[in-house]
């Protein structure tokens, strides 16, 4: 313990679960178009982030958190089970199996090359681009940026959420400057209180806009368990289910990899040799977290790009993942508490953090356009696609065609090529 700042890695730990609890009932709302029950996969979402995260901060040593990821669930929900008209009992099985390729994967070090070969000015944009989408999930969450039917997006009209937003964005951005210790919990904590006159804690409608606000639901809600091996085993190695294996592999594979590195790349999280800190054992975890989620019933896990809020609050070792993960438990029968948190709380943190994480384009080489441009591309089309693999799949791309191009092949590695193949493959796919 020595050199640990054991009070720093607890807040660190708080915050990070802060900014990433909403997983609890958003994952259950969207796999509930599955079919499945919500209250099963609320109770599988917490028991797989509450011992993922702890196996991350006891084995990997990192202040990760992970939970299952936003964008598989959709693709579970609405195009394996809703599109491929199968079950979701062979989805899960699907998810299972993908999980156990990703763990032979990284026991044998595949997913470490993998990693390795994203050049080093990419891993700058990738993490770049992590802290622009990071910055958009906060807005959008908060109501502040809306879908828009002409320009695409646009600023929502001004109201009392949207106001308690702003106000609460400032103050925790004053929090931030003034380097006031545990800057981010306080802007929650802060917003929170601020949504106490617009009817957050006992229902009713936004002020202004005449929005219902989710009202107070109690405290205790029994966890439920039926979800637990339920998967369809040898249904889900059908020959029709291989792409859907495929998919869930290859963009687990990537989601993970690329957050590790820009999360990391932004906290400075390295070992000597520069690279991220215990990436294998990270990447253990991670694979053990997909096989784990289709044995108890969700979507796939993943590292969770929230973590950085975390780290930016001084959390540099396994305790803060561990403190999060603890602190998800709870919600097993708790889970109505968290209506009292609302996103427009958490919103600034992630929004804030965002900034925090543009920081690594300062050693992006904007001045060697070859460099340059397939930065460019990866920072923005992460979160224009709203997709981290997207961003870095054409990041890559962009990158193998450029360096081909001007006869630099000494920049490429082989684990590139085969990278750029998988991407044409899942792109034939879809």
């Amino acid at each position: 313990m020595s050199g640990i700042d054991l009070k720093t890695e607890v807040l660190a730990g708080v915050t990070t679960f802060l900014t990433s609890m909403y997983i609890i009932v958003v994952n259950p709302a969207i796999l509930q178009n599955a079919g499945m029950p919500f209250d099963g996969v609320l109770t599988a979402t917490v028991l797989v982030s509450a011992f993922t995260s702890i196996m991350m901060g006891i084995y990997a040593k990192n202040p990760i958190v992970l939970a299952p990821g936003m964008g598989m669930n959709a693709f579970f929900a609405f195009t394996i089970v809703q599109g491929m008209g199968v079950s979701w009992q062979i989805a899960l099985g699907c998810v299972f199996w993908a999980g156990v390729i990703f763990f032979l994967l990284s026991v044998f070090n595949v997913r470490e090359q993998i990693l390795l070969a994203i050049p080093k000015q990419l891993r700058y944009g990738v993490a770049a681009g992590i802290g622009l989408f990071i910055t958009l999930i906060g807005f959008k969450n908060a109501g502040f940026i809306v879908d828009h039917p002409e320009t695409l997006v646009g600023r929502s009209p001004l109201n009392s959420l949207t106001i308690t937003f702003l106000i609460g964005l400032m103050v925790s951005a004053i929090f931030v400057a003034k380097r006031i210790k545990g800057a981010l919990v306080l802007g929650i904590i802060l917003t929170t209180l601020l949504a106490i006159p617009i009817g957050r804690w006992w229902g009713g409608t936004d002020l202004v806009s005449g929005v219902p606000l989710i009202s107070w639901q109690g405290l205790l809600a029994m966890p439920n368990f039926s979800l637990f091996l339920q998967l369809d085993l040898l249904g889900s190695l059908q020959l029709i289910m291989l792409p859907a294996i495929f998919t869930i592999l290859f963009t687990d594979l990537f989601d993970s990899v690329s957050t590790l590195v820009g999360v990391m790349e932004a906290g400075d999280l390295r070992d000597e040799a520069g690279q991220p800190r215990n990436i294998k054992q990270s990447l253990i975890v991670d694979a053990t977290g997909t096989a784990l989620s289709g044995l108890v019933g969700t979507s796939p896990t993943t590292s969770f790009i929230e973590s950085a809020t975390g780290i930016e609050e001084g959390g540099r070792t396994g305790i803060t993942a561990i403190v999060a993960g603890l602190l998800f438990l709870p919600f097993m029968f708790l889970a109505p508490l968290l209506s009292m948190i609302p996103a427009i709380a958490t919103a600034p943190a992630l929004i804030l953090v965002g900034a925090f994480m543009m920081r690594p384009v300062l050693n992006v080489r904007w001045d060697q356009l070859d460099d340059a441009i397939p930065v460019f591309l990866c920072m923005t089309l992460i979160p224009l696609t709203f997709s981290i693999t997207q961003g870095l799949i054409w990041g890559f791309l962009s990158w193998l065609l450029i360096k081909l191009a001007l006869g630099k092949r000494q920049d490429l590695s082989p684990m590139l090529y085969v990278i750029c193949g998988l991407a044409i493959v899942t792109f034939a796919f879809e």
